[in-house]
């Protein structure tokens, strides 16, 4: 249905009053985690964010459903999946949340640890099982289908190279670091092609790989965690470019925790809007410095928070910088 002109002003508004009430939720989870930097207790630095994100959250003016977050309601005591959130007077929408995004980076105080938050309308985004996931993304300006993942890596790079027009040495790959990817990190640099290792973080790893400009990296390439891929697609809803993804469900139990979350086609090729889709907000506070975003700087008498917020609808993109008095 086409919006009239006042419905589109009425729904802005609406939008931009959310924008800030959750830049406010991330902004808290970072703060109470970025206590626990180079601490070494992963553990107690998501209990943090976790606590701090939940209270915060009760203030939002929304009816909000978790669908991605800490676990189901036995494995965790807040933000578990089929929670209701929020302060119950507002629109009916769904919730992603990773509150410490590289728990293992807080504790070793290294970057790109950061707080993740995602909204949809109702249904808009994937009620993914905590399971790894195969996942490959590109910027923007690609034809549509340029890399697939019926391909095989080297034929995607090939293919993206062709498209950019340049020679496959030039092509950047960002991959997680990980024994898994060993093969993948060899067929790579056989072929020549540079590659950005991280450690964790996965979901800034994917919004790099779309920002080539900024960052230099093509595309990302391997698995990570299926929750973080839904939240990196809230992301390319907002910023452009091409995500998929194929739930890896290799034993009998992931695919029962599947189906019972409502996943009947265990094969399927999640596009980026099949796993995030309507209209949707993301917004992510720094916790350490990273290239995305910087970390919490404690002052003599302030907080400073860095925070990315985007909106798919308006496909507009925020840096805040706040300074929060002690």
């Amino acid at each position: 249905m086409k919006l009239s002109k006042s419905d589109k002003d009425r729904q802005a508004a609406i939008d931009r009053s959310l924008t800030l009430e959750l830049v406010r939720v991330t902004e808290a989870a970072a703060v109470a985690a970025a206590g626990w930097r180079g601490k070494g207790n992963e553990k107690a630095a998501d209990h943090a964010a976790v606590e701090a994100m939940r209270a915060e959250m009760g203030n939002v003016h929304i009816e909000g459903r978790i669908v991605i977050g800490e676990g189901e309601r036995d494995e965790a005591p807040m933000l578990y999946i089929g929670e209701e959130v929020g302060a119950g007077d507002g629109p009916q929408v769904d919730i992603a949340v990773d509150p410490l995004e590289g728990t293992t980076l807080c504790a070793k105080n290294q970057p790109d640890s950061i707080c993740v938050l995602a909204m949809a309308e109702r249904g808009g985004l994937l009620n993914a099982p905590d399971v790894y996931m195969h996942k490959i993304a590109v910027g923007a300006g690609y034809p549509l289908g340029v890399v697939d993942l019926d391909m095989t890596p080297m034929d995607n790079v090939r293919s993206l190279a062709k498209a950019k027009g340049v020679p496959v040495n030039e092509i950047t790959a960002c991959v997680l670091d990980r024994p898994r990817h060993a093969m993948l990190i060899d067929d790579l640099r056989v072929a020549g092609v540079a590659i950005k290792l991280i450690s964790d973080g996965d979901i800034a790893g994917i919004i790099h790989a779309v920002n080539t400009e900024d960052t230099g990296i093509d595309i990302y390439l391997g698995s990570g965690g299926a929750p973080e891929g839904v939240l990196a697609a809230a992301a390319l809803r907002c910023i452009g470019g091409q995500m998929q993804g194929r739930l890896i469900l290799d034993s009998d139990d992931k695919r029962a925790r599947a189906r019972k979350m409502g996943i009947t086609e265990p094969n399927r090729k999640y596009l980026t809007e099949d796993l995030a889709s309507g209209d949707v907000l993301f917004a992510a506070t720094g916790v350490t410095d990273g290239s995305l975003l910087s970390g919490v700087r404690y002052r003599r008498s302030a907080v400073r928070t860095s925070t990315v917020v985007m909106r798919s609808w308006s496909q507009t993109v925020r840096w805040i910088s706040a300074e929060h008095r002690r």
